[in-house]
């Protein structure tokens, strides 16, 4: 290899384009095993982000199951997860364009077998009882003003309507079935509570027709304890994970007694966003499998519920974007990367400890020189607090920067806000660290992965908290002479993009930001019908009780302090997002205007709250990196179309 060029940082040549971002990656999740074959669902953004069913068995290589014009995800919750279940062989999923339950006999087309309600009626999370003849699943129905979420239970050949066995709750998920198929367990929770707030684990007797009897609840409280995944071992007992004492811990119940199995100041639960995940599964030799999160690393485990005794794997497998681990005899499949690999889905054998790699979320070939390896950092922050992120430094072994300049930064504040980013390799970050741009991801006090309390911390302080841990881990990268004080940049998504409307708005750190579909009028959230019913009191527990705290809902809210925005800022949005609808957007870049402000606003026609079509993630990296490269005056490598910036030109 020849020696490195001298170029400044954003200038560098990178083997990552934008299409390379929008093509080259599926997403994966929700695997099943059942007799051996392994099926999982694939997003697929080359396909507009369409959700296929894909089967694989040690004979044969992974065939894709959903045949074309069939898009395989659910909008309960408008986040979905749980899209379909399986059972010897039938696969019953959700349609994502009139999300209908249909049916898929092998060798034959799905077929519809709930009624047509043009979308209003939404189904996920299912589980097939023993003798295939019935399906049990939560329900979301939207009646006029109302959104009525339930459990029902219908016939899988599709005859009859779909019955509600559960009502009343604002709630419901994780049905499942104990292995008699006698007592059903599920949770359920109400407004203005999250489920990692908290939430009650129930159970009842089921009917020959699928009713239920008198519920018992076994444990869990609205607002006070956390319960994550309900499971029956093939014994009968159940298992749950619960937060009561400050870490989602795994639990038994037996014979009326509930015991911890491994207590422990880790992570096996994870924030409920999406259904159908799973930290933990049973093993045939009485051991269970696990995934689990000590200190922001994460692990896969056999634990022995009999001694208590939790061994680690050992794999190279210590990055989980959220859990899907599955389990039949001995072996094990999941979803998992690490630091220099993507996503992978994985099957283990416990028996010869043999691994196989089915499938990888990324298939870009690129070179170890060429990938920024991320460490860990711990900074203190308000509060004589300790708050963590992940940093990746730039990385190109082709191009070295001057020697008297120091790289920008980019600072991630992620979505949730009830979430936490991982050090898995992640082809994104590497899109700017190629570039000579640095990375920060910031876990700010909220993010899960540290425990109870750590989460509570943005309780009342959401805006202020996240906002100020984002700038002090780039003010302490700074210290340490790693970044450019003066090129701090900000970008995130949902609430992420709250937070960078907070910091572009309420502190002056920051070159330039970007606001992937972010909020910023807290108020219309706390109203009736101003977002999705799943998240419409998320704000009683990060802001405060509404409209008693009105004020401070509007002291939160960027678009109340225009005066104060002095940076450019892009604004990027799903024109069909109904959990933070263009409104949001679209009052920020009327202020903009108004203003005088150097901003960009792009609406993409048929994307909703995450982007999932190759073109509008190749367009919005485009737009990212031509405004950063406009903003801090440099020409970035690689054809990449220059984006209109209004009032640019009238920056002095």
């Amino acid at each position: 290899m020849s020696e490195p060029r001298v170029a400044p940082y954003g200038t560098w040549p990178s083997p990552i384009t934008p299409a390379m971002l929008a093509g080259s990656g599926v997403e994966l999740a929700e695997p099943w095993i059942e007799d051996g074959a392994l099926w999982w669902l694939e997003s697929r953004p080359a396909e507009a982000g369409r959700g296929v069913i894909v089967r694989s068995d040690p004979w044969s290589s992974p065939a894709d199951i959903t045949p074309s014009g069939f898009n395989v995800r659910t909008k309960v919750h408008e986040y979905g997860g749980g899209s379909f279940a399986l059972h010897r062989g039938v696969v019953f999923f959700s349609n994502f364009e009139d999300q209908r339950l249909y049916r898929q006999v092998p060798g034959e087309p799905p077929r519809p077998i709930t009624p047509d309600t043009q979308g209003r009626h939404r189904y996920a999370d299912a589980r097939v009882t023993d003798d295939g003849a019935r399906l049990i699943c939560v329900r979301e129905r939207h009646e006029d003003d109302a959104v009525l979420n339930e459990l029902v239970v219908l016939a899988t050949d599709g005859t009859g309507e779909p019955r509600a066995i559960a009502q009343g709750r604002d709630f419901y998920a994780a049905p499942r079935l104990s292995p008699s198929g006698t007592q059903l367990a599920w949770i359920s929770w109400d407004l203005p509570w999250m489920p990692w707030d908290g939430c009650e684990l129930w159970v009842a007797e089921v009917g020959a027709d699928g009713s239920l009897g008198d519920g018992r609840k076994v444990a869990g409280s609205d607002g006070t304890e956390s319960i994550w995944q309900p499971a029956w071992s093939p014994l009968g007992d159940l298992h749950f994970v619960s937060d009561r004492t400050g870490w989602w811990n795994l639990y038994r119940e037996r014979d009326g007694r509930v015991d911890a199995l491994h207590p422990s100041d880790a992570e096996y639960g994870w924030p409920h966003w999406v259904f159908g995940g799973s930290s933990y599964a049973f093993l045939g030799d009485g051991r269970i499998a696990c995934l689990y999160d000590d200190s922001g690393v994460q692990h896969v485990g056999a634990l022995d519920p009999g001694t208590g005794e939790l061994i680690d794997l050992d794999l190279p497998y210590t990055a989980v974007v959220y859990p899907y681990l599955v389990a039949e005899g001995e072996h094990i499949a999941f979803v998992a990367g690490s630091p220099t690999m993507p996503e992978q889905l994985v099957s283990l054998d416990f028996t010869s400890r043999s691994v196989e790699v089915l499938r990888e979320s990324a298939e870009l070939a690129l070179d170890a020189s060429h990938v920024s390896s991320s460490r860990a950092i711990a900074f203190p922050t308000e509060g004589g607090l300790t708050a963590y992120a992940h940093f990746y430094p730039p990385a190109n072994p082709e191009v070295i920067a001057p020697a008297d300049e120091r790289p920008p930064l980019i600072v991630m504040s992620h979505g949730g806000p009830t979430s936490s980013r991982t050090n898995i390799f992640d082809l994104a970050k590497q899109f700017w660290t190629t570039r000579g741009f640095a990375v920060v991801d910031v876990n700010y006090g909220g993010s899960t992965g540290h425990g109870r309390a750590y989460r509570e911390r943005l309780n009342g302080t959401w805006g202020i908290t996240d906002m100020e841990d984002c700038r002090n881990a780039a003010r302490s990268l700074a210290r340490e002479g790693a970044v450019d004080p003066e090129r701090f940049l900000i970008r995130g998504g949902s609430a992420g993009g709250y937070t960078t409307l907070c910091a572009l708005t309420f502190q002056d750190d920051y070159a330039a930001g970007t606001s992937y579909f972010g909020i910023s009028d807290l108020e219309p959230f706390a109203q009736p019908g101003g977002t999705h019913k799943f998240e419409s009191r998320y704000e009683h527990t990060l802001i405060g009780p509404y409209p008693q705290e009105v004020e401070r809902y509007r002291a939160r809210s960027p678009i109340h302090f225009v005066d104060r925005i002095s940076t450019p800022m892009l604004v990027l949005q799903g024109a069909e997002d109904e959990v933070v609808p263009p409104a949001q957007a679209e009052v920020m870049v009327e202020a903009l205007e108004a203003k005088g402000l150097p901003h960009a606003y792009l609406l993409f026609e048929g994307e909703q709250h995450g982007f999932r079509a190759a073109e509008t993630i190749r367009a919005s990296y485009e737009a990212e990196l031509s405004f950063y490269a406009q903003i801090l005056r440099f020409e970035p490598d690689g054809d990449i179309p220059r984006l209109a910036i209004e009032h640019l030109g009238d920056r002095a």
